[in-house]
């Protein structure tokens, strides 16, 4: 999911432009099969209270879904910074990001991953930005992001780059 509606927090007293956000949700196969742990949970109990197992069916299977949701990552470009996930770099630090979708961001994610990068990469999300990190003091080189909308999150940090620089 993404958040393309500004926030009241969207702009920095600068007037910045609207920030970048995406939440890197699970995909509908992942929440369906998800789903499909409510039955399981039904059977188990049925022969102690058809009633009850319903229920805890039910329940089960909504509890596990809201995991899954509270728990994806957020990519944020906002206020001079790139988050993604729990971490977060300044822009100023940021080199020239590279959008890539297809075959080119399969191989940035597997067999191209810098091992010195950091990475958030997940499952069903095809499209990828790496980001060059320009700070000498830090020991990671770039940052591997993935994102439902490469051009976007490239455009964004270009964004965050030229106003802080």
């Amino acid at each position: 999911m993404q958040n393309t509606v500004p926030s009241p927090h969207s702009t920095s007293s600068a007037g910045a432009a609207a920030p970048y956000r995406e939440r890197l949700s699970p995909s509908l196969w992942a929440l369906a099969s998800a789903a499909v742990t409510g039955p399981m949970i039904a059977l188990v109990f049925i022969r102690i209270e058809p009633a009850l197992a319903l229920a805890l069916g039910a329940a089960g299977a909504v509890a596990i879904i809201a995991l899954l949701l509270a728990g994806s990552p957020v990519v944020e470009v906002r206020e001079g910074r790139l988050r993604a996930g729990r971490a977060h770099i300044e822009a100023r630090y940021l080199g020239e990001p590279v959008p890539l979708v297809g075959e080119e961001a399969r191989a940035a994610r597997g067999t191209g991953l810098d091992p010195r990068g950091w990475y958030l990469v997940r499952g069903g999300i095809d499209g990828v930005v790496v980001i060059p990190n320009t700070d000498e003091d830090d020991p990671v080189t770039s940052w591997t992001v993935s994102t439902r909308t490469p051009d976007r999150l490239a455009a964004a940090v270009r964004r965050a780059r030229g106003k802080t620089r």
